[in-house]
């Protein structure tokens, strides 16, 4: 460091253009351990990289600075006591070197001797000191970049050292690169400014009116015509209004309905509600435009109207009929005359109509016997005017039971007609 110090003191007032500036560069290498009677370790040869860091004092004499890092079995001498190592362990060395260049950085080709003191680490556990003395060549590259090629001798400086070479090459970047000299133009000669905004001349596309430079003399635009300059405009290229920055009136919705007339502002709606949904007077999921009984809940199927099928189901209670036939009495007809009537009223309403049996019986003469006593009720239907095209039939014998067959009572609950509407 006093050396350092010296030498820097000699260089004041002197030219630095030619001086190195501060660069860092990337370095690839091998460290080479030669065997020797004193060690237990045979030789070793490892890949290293590493960083450097070059700073010029003279035009001669730069400070070079290397990181190195490499995985490598350390040589120890025997009288270490230390052993034969095992596995690689990592190795990180650092030191500080001055190289003395026989030309200046201008030349191509610069050759230089290099010497130094370091310090260098085995897995963090033990530290050796070494001094590396050798030869290098820098190559001059381009922008103040620089190839070098050094090989050094790194001596014994502590007892843990082994003596050993350092062969390397790198590549350098300065941290800055020289600034380029301005050019000097001459002055332009004066050109009147009329509208003295700045802009002069053939310069100012708009000499009448005064207006900005990025601009090329001409006022701020207003693209869209609404009034708002477009650096004020937060909508360029679509009308709007102040209070919106420029944009138009928001359509939170979507709709098609600006929010300052939309009384649904939130909800997609129709022009003929004001901004709202078409309304659901009795809520039920119908809206009122399709709803043919609006103000009384019902269900999609049947137009927004009341579901009609517990009035069928009322009426195929009662639809019981003796075993083994098929005839209803007079008075269960009475039931299914309010049902001719509701499918009069609910022109969109079908009938499925199920025939059943209860066990007794073969399945192909329960099968024909239940398709009858489905045929009875649909025949009725059909004479007293519903469309057969409303109504359709299938016997399922005993397939499908609501009570027990083992008791008289449930028997005779099988023995029935089901109505199922299908809007």
């Amino acid at each position: 460091m006093l050396l350092v110090s010296v030498i820097s003191l000699t260089v004041i007032g002197q030219d630095t253009a030619s001086i190195k500036p501060a660069s860092i560069a990337f370095k690839v290498g091998l460290f080479n351990f030669k065997k020797t009677p004193l060690t237990e370790n045979a030789s070793q040869m490892a890949i290293q990289g590493g960083l450097q860091y070059f700073k010029g004092i003279t035009q001669h004499l730069d400070l070079m600075v290397n990181l190195d890092f490499a995985n490598l079995k350390y040589p120890f001498y025997t009288s270490s006591k230390l052993g034969i190592a095992k596995n690689n362990e990592m190795y990180t060395a650092f030191d500080a070197s001055l190289n003395y260049k026989l030309l200046t950085d201008e030349n191509k080709l610069v050759p230089y001797l290099s010497a130094g003191l370091g310090v260098a680490s085995i897995n963090n556990a033990y530290y050796t000191a070494y001094a590396p003395v050798g030869l290098g060549l820098q190559i001059k590259a381009k922008q103040g970049s620089f190839i070098n090629i050094l090989s050094t001798y790194r001596a014994e400086a502590s007892a843990f050292t082994k003596m050993h070479y350092n062969h390397s090459i790198s590549y350098s970047l300065p941290l800055k690169l020289r600034e380029k000299k301005p050019v000097m133009l001459p002055p332009a000669p004066v050109v009147a400014d009329i509208d003295d905004d700045g802009v002069v001349g053939s310069d100012d596309d708009c000499p009448n009116a005064s207006g900005l430079v990025k601009y090329r003399g001409c006022p701020v635009p207003d693209t869209d015509s609404d009034g708002i300059n477009d650096e004020n405009d937060q909508c360029p290229t679509a009308e709007g209004a102040i209070k919106y920055k420029g944009c138009p009136i928001p359509d939170a919705d979507k709709d098609g309905i600006n929010d300052e007339t939309d009384k649904c502002p939130t909800a997609e709606g129709l022009s003929r509600y004001e901004g709202c949904p078409i309304p659901d007077t009795d809520k039920d999921g119908v809206n009122d435009e399709q709803d043919k009984c609006p103000s009384i809940p019902g269900i999609m199927g049947n137009n927004g109207c009341a579901d009609l099928q517990p009035l069928a189901n009322e009426i195929s209670s009662q639809l019981k009929f003796e075993s083994g036939k098929v005839n209803l009495r007079k008075k269960i007809y009475i039931g299914v005359d309010s049902l001719v009537v509701f499918m009069q009223e609910n022109p969109n309403a079908s009938l499925f109509i199920s025939g059943h049996t209860d066990n007794t019986g073969t399945l192909k003469i329960n099968q024909k016997l239940s398709l009858q006593r489905a045929m009875v009720v649909s025949n009725y239907l059909i004479k007293k005017g519903i469309d057969k095209k409303r109504i359709s039939q299938k016997g399922f014998a005993d397939t499908r039971p609501i009570a027990d067959n083992k008791t008289l009572k449930g028997r005779a609950l099988n023995r029935r007609v089901d109505i199922e509407l299908v809007y």
